[in-house]
């Protein structure tokens, strides 16, 4: 279903997204999908799984180790994407928080300037979830807004304005 001959198109993914919806069992296959040697089908796979946990994301939780180890690992941009998008979906205790903001800063050098968008949005996120984490987050946001690409520029000075914002 999701296996194709371009990257330039989602295929069915937003059937196999409402089919796992309705079988939540058959997540595992996304997951393994974003892991194949496959890059069609990893992209695919990928943007399937972000729109499941939309949803649901308690499927995810299986799939921390994963996540982690492989899946955030994989240097495809429709993957990292994704994957950025994803990530603050799971609890994570401390020590994955910190490889987490790894993976992150990685993200934030990647060519694609939506990987990068992803990543700062996630970092935000992060920074909302453990306010420990928000100083040196909003110091790497206030950086990447004043010398990143339009989006990352626009996207930083909204994520800025919330993290900044009275009471937060």
């Amino acid at each position: 279903m999701l296996e194709g001959d371009t990257l330039g198109s989602i295929g069915r993914s937003e059937e196999a997204a409402a089919e796992v919806l309705a079988n939540p069992l058959l997540f595992k296959h996304l997951i393994r999908g974003m892991q194949s040697t496959d890059p069609i089908l990893r992209m695919r796979a990928s943007d399937a799984a972000e729109k499941v946990t939309r949803h649901n994301p308690i499927l995810l939780a299986p799939h921390r180790r994963k996540i982690l180890t492989s899946i955030a690992r994989i240097n495809q941009q429709e993957v990292r994407w994704h994957t950025a998008q994803m990530m603050l979906r799971v609890e994570w205790n401390s020590k994955e928080r910190a490889a987490l903001i790894t993976i992150l800063e990685e993200y934030l050098r990647d060519r694609s300037s939506i990987v990068r968008t992803s990543a700062m949005q996630a970092l935000a996120d992060l920074a909302m979830q453990d306010r420990k984490l928000r100083g040196g987050i909003v110091k790497k946001l206030k950086e990447l807004t004043a010398t990143g690409t339009p989006a990352m520029k626009a996207r930083g000075k909204k994520l800025l304005e919330t993290l900044q914002a009275p009471g937060r």
